[in-house]
C-alpha cells in the first residue's frame, strides 16, 4: 500500500484533490438528485413522456451518482481497516493514505500518527531488550567464570578474586537500579523531597565519591553503565562559595552523577571535567553546568541527546575503560530535571560537550 504524498498531522490544513467535506458532498447530493427529478419532470411535461418513463430515468441517475459518492466515501474507509488490522498484529510499517481534504483525510493523518508513535515504542522495545541482554551478558558471564575457578580450584577465594567478583555484583547491581529508575520514569510515581542545602559542600561530596568509586573499583554508580577510568580530573567550581538551592537532593545527585559519567566516558586521556554551580534568575534557584574536554555533539544531534538508548553516533563515543552503559543515563538526568520543572539542554562549548541544567528554586516549584 501506497504511503501516498507527504502526509499531514491532525489539524493541519488539508491538502489533496477532494475539495468538500463529508457534509458537503452528502448535501449535494441530495440537491442533484432533487434537480435531476425536477429537471427531468419538466421535460416529459413539455414534451409528453410518460411519468414512468421519466421516474426510472430519474432513479437510475440518482443511483449512478449515490453510487459514486459512497465509493468516494467506503474506498478510504476499507484502507484503514486494512491498515488497522495490520498494525493490531504487529505490522506498523503500513500507512493510509491522506490526500483527501475532508474527515476522511483527517482520520487517515490521526492513524499514520498512531502507528508512527507505535512502531516507535516497538523499537525501543527492541532495543531496551537488545540493550539489557548486552548489559546483563558481560557481568553474569565473568562472575560465572570467577566462581566456576574457584570451584574447580583453579583459583583460590582470595580478596582479589572476591573483589574480581564484587565488582560484577556491583555492576549488575547497577543495572537492576537504572532499570527501576526508568520505570519510576514511566509511572512517574518518584515524589519530590525539596529541602534547601548549600551546593558547594553537596557537589563535593558528589564529585569524591564518584573518585572514590573509580579508584577503589573501577566502576561509577549511575544509571547509564560503568567506567574503570582513573586518569579523567574532576574539577568543581562554585560561585558564590556559600551558594544555597532549594530541590530534592536525592534527585539532583542522579543529574550530576549521570552527567560526570557521561562527561567521563567521553573525555580524552588525562582529560578534564568540570562541573559548575551558579545562582539562578530566583530565589534559591540553581544553574549547573557539567562540561568535558572530549569530540563534542554535532548540533543536529544536540535534540536527540536526552532520548533513551541514545549512546552516540560517533565512531568512537567512549573513552579508554568505558562499556558504554545502557544509552538511559541522560534520560534519567531530564527527567529529574524535569520533575523539579527546570531544563536540561546542550549548550554552546568551545571544546567538548556543555550540558547545562538549570532548577528554577521556590517560586517555580511548589514544596
Amino acid at each position: 500500500m501506497s504511503d501516498g504524498p507527504a502526509r499531514r498531522g491532525p489539524g493541519e490544513p488539508w491538502g489533496g484533490v477532494s475539495p468538500f467535506s463529508i457534509k458537503t458532498k452528502l448535501g449535494a447530493l441530495v440537491i442533484i438528485a432533487v434537480l435531476i427529478t425536477t429537471g427531468l419532470s419538466m421535460i416529459a411535461v413539455r414534451t409528453q413522456t410518460e411519468l414512468r418513463f421519466i421516474t426510472v430515468f430519474s432513479m437510475i441517475a440518482t443511483l449512478l451518482i449515490t453510487q459514486f459518492v459512497a465509493h468516494s466515501l467506503t474506498a478510504p474507509l476499507d484502507e484503514m481497516n486494512a491498515v488497522a488490522r495490520s498494525i493490531s498484529h504487529g505490522d506498523y510499517t503500513r500507512r493510509v493514505r491522506d490526500n483527501r481534504r475532508d474527515e476522511l483525510g483527517d482520520l487517515a493523518g490521526t492513524i499514520n500518527l498512531m502507528a508512527d508513535e507505535l512502531e516507535a515504542q516497538d523499537q525501543q522495545r527492541k532495543e531496551l531488550v537488545a540493550n539489557v541482554s548486552h548489559e546483563l551478558r558481560t557481568p553474569i558471564a565473568g562472575l560465572r567464570a570467577v566462581l566456576e575457578n574457584v570451584v574447580d580450584g583453579i583459583a583460590e577465594a582470595d580478596p582479589e578474586t572476591m573483589r574480581t567478583a564484587l565488582k560484577q555484583t556491583e555492576r549488575l547491581g547497577r543495572l537492576v537500579e537504572t532499570l527501576l529508575d526508568l520505570s519510576r520514569l514511566d509511572n512517574g510515581v518518584v515524589p519530590l523531597r525539596l529541602r534547601r542545602f548549600e551546593v558547594w559542600p553537596y557537589l563535593s561530596g558528589v564529585l569524591k565519591e564518584a573518585n572514590m568509586v573509580s579508584s577503589a573499583r573501577g566502576g561509577m554508580a549511575s544509571g547509564s553503565g560503568s567506567h574503570t577510568r582513573t586518569d579523567v580530573h574532576l574539577h568543581l567550581d562554585v560561585s558564590p562559595p556559600e551558594l544555597t538551592a532549594h530541590a530534592d537532593p536525592e534527585r539532583i545527585h542522579q543529574v550530576v552523577a549521570n552527567l560526570i559519567d557521561n562527561a567521563i566516558k567521553h573525555s580524552p586521556p588525562h582529560g578534564r571535567v568540570t562541573v559548575k554551580a551558579r545562582r539562578g534568575a530566583h530565589a534559591e534557584s540553581l544553574v549547573l553546568e557539567v562540561l568535558d574536554e572530549g569530540p563534542g555533539i554535532p548540533r543536529s544531534d544536540w535534540h536527540r541527546v536526552f532520548e533513551r538508548f541514545n549512546r552516540g553516533a560517533v565512531s568512537r563515543p567512549h573513552g579508554p575503560g568505558s562499556d558504554g552503559g545502557t544509552g538511559l543515563g541522560l534520560a534519567i538526568a531530564r527527567w529529574a530535571v524535569d520533575l523539579h520543572g527546570g531544563r536540561i539542554g546542550v549548550a554552546e562549548s568551545e571544546r567538548g560537550c556543555r550540558i547545562l541544567v538549570t532548577l528554577p528554586g521556590q517560586p517555580s516549584v511548589p514544596s
